[in-house]
């Protein structure tokens, strides 16, 4: 009759404490986006550049390409359905250009004349909606553009350029690797839009991209 006692009391704890866990378990927090972060990026764009009328009738395609790297700072607010919803802004230093020769008609080049287009920064404004699956943040973002972009003319002018604005949209992942430690990987394309430069240049440029971008940061 002891042993049956003693067994039944071992039995007892034993069912007690694995209930225990599992209520503890249960309990457990669930990693949460809202909150503000701030981190790096790096990445590579490569687009394509379009110039007409280069000091005169011509035209020419660039295909820029090179690599970027910079900062980002946003605040994301998760709703009880999962859904994100967030607001970001970046800025990045560009080393991405391209030279091409100029054309005076399709089949025609000017002999001896190219141009080199070069994107030297750019940033962006931009909103975030996403649907968070623990630690896991896929996510699509759009908004404002900004560019700095140079042009290079080794047959007229010296060179030319201005600050574009445009709009950019793009898709990514968020990965919290921990509670504040937040990896990421993007895929983005922007359209800076389309600046006219007129007297001695008389020249239509605009540039599109494809960015790939890695980051890393930091949630408050």
């Amino acid at each position: 009759m002891k042993k049956l006692v003693l067994a039944l009391s071992l039995s007892l704890l034993t069912s007690s404490a694995f209930a225990a866990d599992a209520i503890v378990e249960e309990a457990a927090p669930v990693f949460s986006w809202t909150g503000g972060y701030i981190g790096l990026q790096a990445g590579y764009a490569w687009g394509n550049g379009n110039i007409d009328q280069i000091g005169g009738p011509g035209f020419v395609d660039t295909d820029p390409d090179g690599f970027l790297g910079g900062v980002y700072a946003g605040y994301n607010y998760q709703m009880s359905n999962n859904i994100v919803i967030g607001a970001e802004l970046d800025v990045v230093y560009a080393n991405v250009d391209g030279s091409a020769q100029v054309f005076a008609a399709p089949g025609f080049p000017i002999p001896g004349a190219s141009v080199t287009e070069e994107l030297n920064w750019s940033g962006a404004a931009r909103l975030r909606l996403g649907y968070a699956v623990d630690r896991f943040l896929p996510y699509i973002a759009g908004g404002v553009a900004f560019g700095d972009i140079d042009i290079s003319n080794n047959t007229g002018p010296g060179s030319f350029g201005d600050t574009f604005t445009g709009w950019t949209i793009g898709v990514g992942l968020d990965y919290a690797m921990t509670d504040n430690l937040l990896l990421r990987g993007e895929y983005r394309y922007t359209d800076f839009g389309t600046e006219s430069f007129g007297d001695l240049v008389n020249s239509d440029v605009d540039l599109k991209t494809n960015e790939i971008r890695l980051g890393i940061a930091y949630k408050f």
